[in-house]
């Protein structure tokens, strides 16, 4: 049972311009305002404009109520090959992990198979489903970044022979995101993927995939400005669609825009609910969180964490669902500095070790933080044995982030033994590693940030100088946080 302030709060968040008057007109939580497009296709007339429509949920990422809208047209027309293009499309998830789930790749597969077998008489429909039949090509021994890469190149093919078709561009460009690597802090895909949609943007203000993949393009430190005008868009172009409501508050926490996160999330958060969005609602609430704690709001933090256990039994096999529900306590209980709640924190049971990681890092922190060395080290120790499987498995990058965590940890153990220069060395390491990776999606940002902990670490050393350079470094990387604004003061005041 959500608490009545937060739901005041809710339906405060729901009451902009139109949105009162889009929640009448759905239909059956299928939401109505989704933007504007047009794409052309070859089948029934009749099915032209559905067609469009499941067009505009797969742009913001609605999936279910994409499936059924393509499905829809599929049976209004069993010859429509490009239906089955679009079932397709919604089984690869461009900018997630992983982008093609394997519990789902066979249905991805037989769709795409469908709309080969149907052979669109168009070259330009045919150059779509080729393209994602290279996603779903029936060859085990390809690795999912390979099948990404083909669809990117197939893509760059097709947006170059039809460069008047707006969709080739959109899709070519959120295909070119799907393999941003997230080590390269050049940003050189997500920089391409800009070049094509700034100047569509200004032309198609009311697309909702260009606005969206503009906001994920810029997702760094480096670009997040330049996403700004697409975040203040997106949400008023697909005002009933959860996702599109979410969006802006990546840039907004980019650029430290709390309370505009705030809004966002709130919004986002009910109308997630209110078409039965389980990951959309608490990847928004995790967002939500970490807004409210940079505005020293813990009491609202908290009760968005109460709200999340009174949900129903949790998927953990869903990495999103299973973050969210990991990282909220942790954010709370770790920025707070409630060291024995840390300590008691548990990871959510059946949690993948990506996601375990985090609860076991806030104990480590919590047991280092309050003396307890011996005991902080049995926890990195544990991480490192996270990290372990996590290589194994292939899970690079939540292999180096998970052991970034158990680094963290050993600093604060070696800090609470009495070695500085140890634990110096130790932070230092952790916080070159993390500059070297940008986050993903999922996450807001690292609980806190090594560099900041950095900070802190060089202040209680007393070294205050260096522990301002460290504050200012993190700031320049994530603008606005509580933690590194405060330690920078208390820095600057003791010269």
């Amino acid at each position: 049972m959500i608490a009545p302030r937060r739901l005041l709060l809710l339906l405060l968040a729901c009451t902009g311009p139109g949105y009162a008057q889009e929640m009448h007109d759905h239909d059956h939580g299928v939401p109505e305002k989704l933007g504007t497009i047009a794409f052309p296709i070859s089948c029934a007339p009749a099915v032209q404009q559905p067609f469009n429509r499941a067009v505009a949920l797969l742009h913001s990422f609605a999936y279910g109520p994409a499936q059924k809208a393509f499905r829809d047209v599929a049976e209004k027309d069993p010859r429509c090959a490009m239906a089955h293009w679009g079932l397709a499309m919604t089984y690869f998830h461009p900018v997630w992990q992983p982008a093609l789930p394997p519990e789902t790749f066979a249905l991805g597969q037989k769709e795409a198979q469908e709309a080969v077998r149907l052979q669109p008489a168009a070259a330009r429909e045919r150059g779509y489903i080729h393209a994602v039949a290279l996603l779903f090509q029936a060859n085990p021994a390809l690795k999912p970044e390979q099948r990404t890469q083909a669809y990117e190149q197939a893509m760059a093919k097709l947006a170059s022979e039809h460069r008047d078709d707006l969709e080739a561009q959109v899709f070519y460009a959120v295909a070119l995101l799907s393999n941003a690597s997230m080590a390269d802090k050049t940003h050189a895909r997500q920089k391409q993927a800009v070049a094509i949609l700034d100047p569509l943007f200004k032309a198609h203000p009311d697309h909702p995939g260009i606005a969206h993949y503009l906001i994920h393009a810029s997702d760094s430190a480096e670009l997040a400005s330049h996403g700004l005008d697409a975040a203040r868009k997106y949400a008023s172009i697909a005002p009933s669609a959860p996702h599109a409501l979410h969006m802006p508050s990546h840039i907004f926490t980019r650029l430290g825009l709390w309370d505009d996160s705030i809004r966002s999330n709130l919004a986002s958060e009910a109308a997630a609910r209110a078409q039965g969005d389980i990951m959309g609602e608490l990847h928004a609430m995790d967002y939500l969180v970490y807004a409210y704690v940079q505005t020293g709001r813990e009491k609202e933090a908290r009760q968005v964490i109460a709200d999340m256990k009174a949900m129903p039994k949790l998927d953990m096999t869903n990495f999103a669902i299973a973050y969210a529900s990991a990282a909220m306590p942790v954010r709370v209980a770790v920025e707070g500095e409630h060291w024995k709640e840390a300590i008691a924190l548990a990871p959510p049971q059946g949690a993948p070790d990506s996601v375990a990681a985090i609860p076991v890092w806030a104990k480590g922190l919590g047991l280092a933080r309050t003396g307890r060395a011996d005991d902080a080290d049995a926890q990195a120790a544990r991480l490192r044995a996270m990290e372990a499987r996590l290589r194994t498995s292939g899970d690079m990058y939540w292999a180096d982030q998970t052991g970034i965590l158990a680094t963290e940890v050993a600093a604060w153990a070696t800090q609470a033994r009495g070695n500085d220069a140890g634990a110096t060395a130790l932070m230092r390491d952790a916080a070159e590693k993390e500059d070297a990776l940008e986050k993903r999606p999922v996450t807001p940002g690292p609980i806190v940030p090594a560099r900041e902990q950095l900070g802190e670490l060089l202040l209680a050393q007393n070294k205050p100088g260096p522990a301002l350079a460290a504050f200012q470094d993190a700031l320049a990387q994530a603008p606005g946080r509580a933690g590194s604004l405060h330690g920078a003061d208390a820095a600057a005041k003791n010269p």
